[in-house]
């Protein structure tokens, strides 16, 4: 690499004072805490961040809302699947004992079958 100008510490030295200069200068230059222009923009950042805070809370306030209603209908849910399944298990007792009420007289049925069945048998000659 070969430089166009030859810069000597001297002259490096001097560039970089001017440099730290002209930052010091820029520094104090800006404009103080009681500067009306400051105090608008800090100010206008301030609203800015309320605004943003309410809306942060109008969504919580939303999804709150939401995650109630959802809830809601869940233990609705529940609640209705838990009838369905007593009055299912209602039926299914009611059925079970309806069986077992009608099962002596069945058997009374097959018998009298089974008897007339044999009565016939008997009649045509009986066993061969």
């Amino acid at each position: 690499m070969s430089f166009t100008s030859q810069n000597g510490l001297s002259d490096r030295l001097e560039a970089s004072q001017k440099a730290k200069q002209a930052l010091l200068e820029k520094f104090r230059s800006r404009p103080g805490a009681d500067d009306p222009e400051f105090l608008k923009r800090q100010a206008e950042r301030r609203a800015i961040a309320e605004a943003r805070a309410e809306r942060e809370a109008a969504k919580e306030a939303i999804r709150k809302a939401e995650q109630e209603r959802l809830a809601a209908e869940e233990a609705v849910r529940k609640e209705a699947e838990r009838i369905a399944a007593e009055e299912a298990e209602l039926k299914r007792l009611e059925e079970e004992e309806a069986r077992a009420k009608a099962r002596p007289k069945q058997i009374y049925r097959e018998i009298a079958a089974y008897a007339e069945a044999r009565a016939r048998a008997a009649a045509r000659g009986g066993r061969r």
